[in-house]
């Protein structure tokens, strides 16, 4: 048999390999939806905090893409985080600065290495994406980081 023989018969195997291995890489990326949502911490924050917003989330390994939209705020975002909470649902402290446009309305976004730690606490649905505003410097838009299954 000659070598250009053995390279043609061989050539099938070869592409089937490496679209098996594209595939299982293509695999490991995760994609989902966030929504933002208005979240007053009490009463007397209602009439300060307004607005929605969706963020989609890719985890590529220990990468963490974020991009999203807001809208309907009430003044002009402050600041966008990602924070880390002790549970679901309970407020924690900001991990992560998301880029965010200083306007009522606008985009936000981020790429961020996940420690294995952080990686896990993601896994559990300990972390969240906080979009603060002028008129609610504590948060005016929430969104919990949670897969599908939960």
């Amino acid at each position: 048999m000659s070598s250009s023989y053995r390279l043609r018969a061989m050539a099938p195997v070869v592409l089937a390999v490496a679209a098996a291995l594209s595939g299982a890489a293509a695999q490991q990326a995760r994609t989902f939806e966030v929504r933002l949502a208005a979240a007053p911490r009490d009463s007397a924050m209602r009439e300060f905090v307004a607005g929605s917003g969706s963020a989609q989330v890719t985890l590529a390994d220990n990468e963490l893409t974020v991009t999203g939209r807001f809208e309907g705020l009430k003044s002009d975002a402050t600041r966008a985080n990602i924070h880390l909470a002790p549970v679901t649902g309970v407020r924690g402290p900001a991990v992560y600065e998301l880029e965010v446009s200083k306007a009522m309305a606008g985009t936000i976004s981020g790429v961020f290495e996940l420690g294995d730690d952080t990686l896990a606490r993601l896994e559990a649905g300990h972390l969240y994406i906080q979009i603060d505003s002028d008129s609610a410097p504590e948060g005016n838009l929430w969104g919990w980081l949670l897969w599908g299954d939960r």
